[in-house]
């Protein structure tokens, strides 16, 4: 078994979609931008950057743009190359360009098995731009694929009267519910839910989805960090445009990965002096371990689920993979 070394979160520099989503925090925020992200560095060059040997083995590397990932012609060179370079690769999309769902579909097994989409079940858009039918097309070819998924639905007061629908399509499509997270107002200093409801309001409207992605989300949501946190250490933020490396979100920077690409990655930890009013990502820092003495439930029991026919969402290898803690 391969394992888990570091979680890299990787931006991309993409601030543009082809959706339109009103909870969109780059949206509401006027953050978004005409213009594709454009590599500065081939995807050897940034593959070297990565390499095992400067991280110190093998990574769950997550692929998040600003707007929709898969938009802009790098990606899936670069996932190519990250993948032959012996990591786990993580990609997050809307899942609406089809083209890039057949690219993926031809990679190899042994990369297939390497990788993870995670779907963003943007209903309401979707259903408004008659693109329903595509987003379900390329959740089969995944299937077909076997390669691994989860779908996420984002809680939105708006989407409220569609429950039942969205829970009704998400078994008829997928053999299980989708899992639920909870929209963020960025624009608040407490990083606040976006929502005219409470906290515990949401959870009595969207607990009907047994989702554990929601559930310990929510037990973690307002609850400020003061525990000895390995952010910076065992995981790091990364712009993939500028090369920039950052403990965490609102942490320091402490290296560049385009800099001397002869030697290791610098870390240092957060310690306990985070500066996020909550880990409102603690469904994957957290889960994946950044606090030892915090229990949680694991990242693959968090996007997991196991449809009306006894398959998962999850393949074996990456599941695998993503039930480890980073302290192990």
């Amino acid at each position: 078994m391969d394992k888990l070394k570091k979680f890299i979160d990787c931006y991309i520099d993409t601030k543009t979609c082809n959706l339109n989503c009103h909870y969109c925090y780059i949206g509401y925020s006027g953050k978004f931008q005409d213009k594709l992200m454009k590599l500065p560095h081939s995807p050897e060059t940034i593959a070297k950057a990565l390499s095992k040997e400067r991280l110190g083995g093998c990574c769950l590397i997550n692929l998040c743009a600003g707007g929709e990932t898969l938009l802009s012609n790098d990606v899936i060179p670069l996932v190519q190359v990250l993948l032959a370079e012996g990591h786990y690769i993580s990609i997050v999309t809307n899942g609406t360009l089809s083209k890039r769902f057949d690219e993926l579909a031809e990679f190899s097994e042994e990369n297939r098995e390497r990788l993870f989409i995670k779907l963003s079940f943007h209903y309401l858009q979707l259903k408004e731009r008659k693109m329903l039918d595509v987003f379900w097309n390329n959740v089969s070819k995944l299937k077909r694929a076997q390669i691994s998924f989860t779908i996420e639905i984002t809680s939105n007061d708006e989407l409220i009267p569609y429950i039942d629908e969205v829970k009704s399509m998400c078994v008829k499509e997928a053999g299980a519910f989708c899992h639920v997270t909870i929209a963020r107002d960025e624009r608040t200093k407490e990083i606040g839910i976006l929502s005219d409801y409470s906290l515990e309001e949401n959870k009595k409207i969207w607990g009907s989805f047994n989702s554990e992605l929601f559930d310990f989300k929510e037990s973690i949501f307002y609850q400020k960090r003061n525990e000895y946190c390995h952010a910076g250490e065992w995981s790091l933020c990364i712009n993939i445009v500028t090369g920039s490396v950052k403990q965490c979100y609102w942490e320091k920077e402490i290296d560049n990965i385009y800099e001397d690409m002869n030697r290791p990655i610098k870390t240092e930890a957060v310690g306990t002096a985070c500066k996020l009013p909550h880990c409102y990502n603690g469904h994957a820092f957290l889960a994946l371990g950044n606090i030892v003495e915090l229990e949680t439930p694991s990242y693959a029991e968090l996007r997991n689920r196991i449809d009306v026919e006894g398959r998962e969402w999850l393949q074996p290898k990456m599941k695998e993979f993503m039930s480890q803690k980073l302290g192990e």
